[in-house]
């Protein structure tokens, strides 16, 4: 693997870096399972709090969530953004990480921010680390992908990319969570060029939005949040390029080609990493974000 690739991803973002936190991070455990589950145990999924059934429970997979204010958001994403944020708070409500941290001093967040945080723990380890984002058929027993954020770090002994999804960790699979199969996962650019050739139907690629984004549309985000990625920017949910949002994820064929030619060095991160860095250096328009406030 090119060194040039390596410490790139070694680098952090203000999404992953982890400041006076990185030492304390720096210390967790090595072993990525065990790694995983103890970062599990800090944190909440909020689809846990749509469940009615769920909320009653004591002893569920989510712990004693009867314990969990009705107050707390169930969704806390828009506020611990960044890894720095979500171990400060965590350590704020219980100074110990732990796996017997009480419910009530747990966060809320989704995979995106179990992704980051498992990468900037990993890089503060020394590991070259990246979030990934695309779509995932094992989180239900349907036929539909559902958007997902996972992390990816590089193993010199095996000399290779190692997926790991930290969101899932405690619940049975058929595979390995700590390796997962690569075509357990569609990346985002696999994604969006499959809705182009038509290897997917629209009611297989699913966005969690508000309402939910489906197809065509819902792999443009799985793309963007991946391409965001790739080049250690974590994007959040709420942020897309202002030109995709002001034609509400309608583009012109022209446009969809030029993301035709994305997507396809995107399939190749690493061979196309100096392309893949020179759109990134000279399309702005890829990196012109909306947002809540940046309408």
């Amino acid at each position: 693997m090119n060194s040039k690739i390596l410490d790139f991803y070694k680098q952090t973002s203000l999404y992953t870096d982890l400041g006076l936190y990185k030492d304390f991070m720096k210390n967790q455990i090595d072993d990525i399972n065990e790694l995983c589950l103890l970062q599990r145990k800090q944190i909440i999924h909020p689809a846990a709090f749509k469940d009615k059934e769920i909320r009653k429970k004591n002893d569920g997979f989510w712990g004693d969530m009867s314990k969990v204010p009705m107050t707390r958001l169930d969704y806390e994403d828009d506020l611990f953004p960044t890894a720095i944020s979500m171990i400060s708070e965590l350590l704020r409500r219980d100074e110990s990480y732990h796996k017997e941290r009480r419910n009530e001093d747990k966060i809320h967040v989704t995979c995106r921010g179990q992704a980051i945080l498992l990468i900037a723990t990993l890089k503060a380890k020394g590991y070259s680390a990246r979030v990934r984002s695309g779509f995932a058929r094992y989180l239900k027993e349907d036929n539909i992908n559902y958007d997902h954020w996972i992390a990816e770090y590089f193993d010199k002994d095996k000399s290779k990319w190692i997926l790991v999804d930290p969101d899932m960790h405690g619940i049975e699979k058929e595979f390995d969570l700590n390796d997962i199969p690569r075509d357990r996962f569609i990346f985002g650019a696999e994604a969006y060029l499959g809705m182009r050739n038509g290897k997917y139907k629209t009611e297989e690629i699913y966005y969690a939005s508000d309402p939910a984004t489906l197809g065509l549309k819902a792999s443009l985000r799985g793309l963007f949040y991946d391409f965001h990625s790739l080049m250690n920017d974590e994007i959040i949910f709420l942020h897309l390029p202002k030109y995709m949002q002001d034609k509400n994820l309608e583009l012109s064929e022209e446009e969809y080609k030029e993301l035709d030619e994305l997507a396809t060095l995107m399939l190749n991160p690493d061979s196309n990493f100096d392309k893949l860095l020179k759109i990134w250096n000279n399309n702005l328009k890829f990196r012109m974000m909306s947002g809540a406030l940046n309408s």
